[in-house]
């Protein structure tokens, strides 16, 4: 007996010394070596090879242009497999190659040859981009992209456009705008020209886009990576449409259980970050059969996508925290099914969509597609068209305590949703604060600035879902209505447009099909009550001019308010809540348990006559409070 403990306790022994291997990467290494911290390899896809559950890959500083293809994944929370840059040191992986001898041919204009065999079996100055719901504005785009010293240019067709540039003055940066390039490709070579103005290419850093992808298995099943404290950049992602399968610079690909955190994400033609579908549910249906609309095709893609092992147990649960990403064209993050279950947490999202050279309905800091369960907390998002886009199928999702200002569209823009789901604490500072086209949603405790729009589709026919479940409980246009609003705080802010000529607050759900739910609400200036609400305070003289101060690192909030001293409202629950109409699901935590809306935008505790809007308290007057 003594003996059999003995061999048990070796095997154990054995195993935890085989188990939890570190692999180490540098730019000064060699594939051929055995990826120790002594000889690391060269290449991050040589690590992939050896890594197994319970591994690390620790990546040291300098710049890799590769596509990390992981060749397998963890099991379990336990057993990841840890892709990471060592700690302290800044690694690149670029999905873009430095290209030098470049000719100048006119003043400010140069151009270079490529053979077409330096792009492999991928060349995005042939490839163009398209897709679902993508709007070319009546011209062709290519997938990829030119850089002089890490600032993208924007490409033109014609040689007039190349030589005498104009410059946009509708968006962001309208001198950027005259950074131009224009490509032809034939059976031999990729001819690029580029309008560097007065920099010569071959003193500069220039950089152009080659692989469509940074980091993204090339196959599903690969479950439980961990992807840490990288910067990555320059890929020439394809437009990412919900019926497609979606490769973003950073791309789970259908799997379960990612963590994404502490990363650096910028410049990618179309979206950072993608928790999206896989092909064989099917890729740009629409355009195959456009005799049928897309709405449709994308209901049958939902029920592929359950046949292609769409739940809980196989996909999503991924955590995408503390990442900075900007200067991407679609999306911050997006993801047509895949983000169910996940949280999406503390990311600094911004200048997305800032070039304006096309457009689609998948733009946005966060564009998710059937966010089940999903929780989207704690985000700063601002300067993108929208900051976030949830469309179908949003049901048991919370939208808490994040800061969205100085968008273009909509900070949320809630689409043909059935709920139920949740919109608490949230600061919403862009002239248009929510447009609401769903139904079942609960909003309690937001501070809105600017506009809120409502409108009904009855043309659509979008699914809801058995209770914290992808299962498809039914199916139902969206008439408007079976809304819940509490405790918020709607202020007024100085906008560009004349404000007596547009309704602001609730009150354009007058007219809603189904029920509403409305009390302990605050209405100034221009904002006007639920005609149905009973206990409210409404000061249409005052004027609270609120302002959102952005100092870089930091962000205030200036505001004033009056007339709050003796007014009385309730502690918000799951029980006062009820259930959404369709879906008969409580208002609750992804668990099941229940929600009480005790804790504020900073998570300090509310009291049982707590104030209106995100903060526990507010004071009559004028306030600056750091709101990031």
């Amino acid at each position: 007996m003594m003996k059999r403990s003995s061999l048990i306790l070796f095997f154990l022994s054995l195993c935890c010394m085989v188990q939890g291997r570190e692999y180490h990467v540098s730019v000064k290494g060699d594939d051929d070596n055995a990826g120790t911290a002594e000889a690391p390899f060269r290449t991050i896809n040589r690590a992939v090879y050896y890594a197994w559950p319970g591994d690390v890959i620790t990546v040291h500083a300098g710049t890799y242009r590769e596509w990390v293809d992981p060749l397998r994944g963890g099991t379990d929370d336990d057993n990841r497999i840890v892709y990471r840059a060592a700690p302290g040191e800044k690694v690149e992986i670029k999905g873009s190659e430095v290209v030098t001898g470049w000719t100048k041919t006119e003043d400010g204009v140069w151009k270079v040859v490529i053979p077409n065999t330096f792009f492999g079996d991928y060349n995005p100055y042939k490839e163009l981009l398209g897709g679902d719901w993508f709007n070319d504005h009546g011209r062709i785009h290519h997938i990829g992209e030119v850089f002089l010293n890490g600032k993208s240019l924007y490409e033109k067709l014609s040689h007039e456009e190349i030589v005498h540039p104009q410059a946009d003055k509708g968006i962001l940066d309208p001198e950027g705008s005259t950074y131009v390039w224009r490509c032809e490709v034939d059976d031999r070579n990729t001819t690029v020209w580029a309008n560097f103005h007065k920099f010569n290419p071959n003193k500069e850093l220039v950089e152009i886009t080659t692989r469509h992808t940074c980091f993204y298995p090339s196959r599903p099943g690969v479950d439980y990576l961990t992807v840490s404290g990288f910067e990555f950049s320059q890929a020439a992602t394809q437009w990412g449409a919900p019926t497609a399968e979606q490769i973003g610079m950073v791309a789970t690909h259908w799997n379960k259980g990612w963590i994404i955190e502490n990363n650096i994400i910028h410049d990618s033609k179309c979206a950072g970050i993608t928790l999206g579908k896989e092909r064989s549910s099917g890729h740009n249906t629409w355009l195959s059969d456009l005799s049928l609309d897309g709405s449709l095709h994308y209901i049958e893609v939902i029920f592929n996508a359950l046949r292609c092992g769409w739940s809980k147990d196989n996909i999503g649960s991924h955590l995408v925290r503390n990442n900075t990403i900007y200067n991407c064209e679609q999306a911050g993050i997006c993801g047509s099914m895949g983000a169910a279950f996940s949280v999406i947490e503390h990311n600094h999202i911004y200048n997305i969509y800032v070039k304006g050279q096309y457009d689609g309905a998948e733009i946005g800091g966060i564009k998710f597609h059937g966010a089940i369960d999903t929780q989207i907390r704690h985000n700063r998002i601002h300067n993108t068209w929208r900051s976030v886009w949830l469309d179908w199928m949003t049901q048991g999702t919370r939208v808490s305590k994040n800061l969205f200002y100085d968008n273009v569209g909509e900070d949320i823009f809630m689409e043909v949703n059935h709920g139920p789901y949740l919109i608490d604490n949230n600061i919403f500072g862009s002239y248009v604060g929510v447009l609401d086209i769903s139904q079942g949603g609960a909003y309690v405790h937001n501070l809105l600035i600017g506009r809120l729009l409502v409108a009904n589709d009855r043309g659509r026919y979008t699914p809801y879902h058995l209770p914290h479940s992808t299962e498809v409980a039914g199916l139902s246009i969206v008439p408007g209505g079976d809304d819940r609003y509490y405790n918020n705080l709607f202020l007024h802010g100085k906008h560009r447009k004349t404000e007596e000529n547009y309704r602001y607050g609730l009150s354009e759900y007058n007219d809603a099909a189904y029920p509403m739910f409305v009390s302990g609400n605050v209405y100034y200036k221009y904002n006007k009550p639920y005609d149905k609400e009973k206990n409210n305070r409404v000061l249409p003289d005052f004027d609270p001019d609120a302002v959102i101060e952005d100092e870089g690192d930091h962000v205030y909030l200036s505001f004033s308010v009056e007339g709050l001293d003796d007014f009385r409202i309730q502690l918000i629950t799951t029980e006062l809540l009820g259930k959404a109409k369709l879906s008969k699901q409580a208002y609750e935590q992804p668990d099941g348990t229940p929600v009480v809306f005790d804790s504020d935008y900073f998570g300090n505790k509310r009291t049982d006559n707590p104030a209106p809007g995100p903060f526990s308290e507010i004071r009559e007057g004028r306030q600056r409070i750091r709101v990031w």
